[in-house]
């Protein structure tokens, strides 16, 4: 960590966690035995981000294409959502981590989505770094979301057309208390967003990495934000040599 400036931390670090069921399928495994590994991948990022003074973690867990996927994974990941994060209970209080949900969790199967509102109810009084979950996340469906609400405002006569910007937009979004990812960190090698916080990734860095999110540790993250803190954040202007 001694590379690392410590001044310089993102403030939120999003990670689009891929490459589980390849990682299972490269070892002969089945690929739910991928999401299991992931598992204790995203445990220890989210210490690692705790010791790092990390203020948002997020994590893409599961997108509105994702239950296209064959029943039996779906099922299993349902289950796997569910007992993590009674199992993790323990660590989240420890650190002090409040967990939020990106995503319309209500149309997830009862019992983890009881287990959901249990572990938020729990962790409702935590001061710590915020742990984003998406899940039954999908970019475009949250941007029509959020066009809906301000319709909607527009329609009531709460707002006034020419009162509606980016800030008034932006509060209709899961996110809307979180600030956007400054460091968005893809594993597997793929080079693209994938329906992904698509308003909230404007600026953002992105790092992505060939290996797959089971393998991704402590010492991958150190590396995304060492190559995060060597870039030139310019925003659309130019940059401190150039001007």
């Amino acid at each position: 960590m001694g590379l690392l400036d410590m001044a310089r931390i993102p403030r939120h670090i999003s990670c689009i966690m891929d490459g589980n069921g390849r990682w299972a399928t490269s070892r002969g495994l089945a690929r739910t035995e991928g999401h299991k590994a992931g598992i204790i991948s995203l445990r220890e990022i989210i210490t690692a981000s705790v010791r790092l003074g990390v203020d948002v973690l997020s994590a893409y867990a599961f997108s509105t294409e994702n239950w296209n996927r064959p029943q039996h994974e779906v099922n299993v990941l349902m289950h796997l959502f569910a007992k993590t994060f009674i199992d993790e209970l323990p660590l989240l209080k420890r650190e002090n981590v409040r967990v939020v949900f990106l995503g319309d969790i209500s149309a997830l199967p009862k019992k983890t989505r009881d287990v959901f509102e249990y572990g938020l109810e729990e962790c409702r009084s935590h001061t710590g770094m915020v742990l984003a979950l998406a899940v039954n996340y999908g970019g475009r469906a949250e941007i029509v979301r959020a066009a809906r609400t301000v319709a909607s405002a527009v329609a009531t006569g709460a707002l006034a057309v020419e009162d509606i910007d980016e800030a008034t937009f932006a509060s209709g979004l899961y996110t809307c208390d979180l600030p956007d990812p400054e460091l968005v960190i893809r594993t597997s090698g793929e080079m693209r967003v994938s329906n992904y916080l698509l308003w909230q990734i404007a600026y953002s860095e992105f790092y992505i990495t060939d290996t797959y999110w089971p393998d991704f540790d402590r010492w991958g993250l150190i590396r995304a934000i060492m190559g995060y803190q060597h870039r030139d954040r310019r925003f659309g202007g130019l940059s401190g040599e150039s001007k």
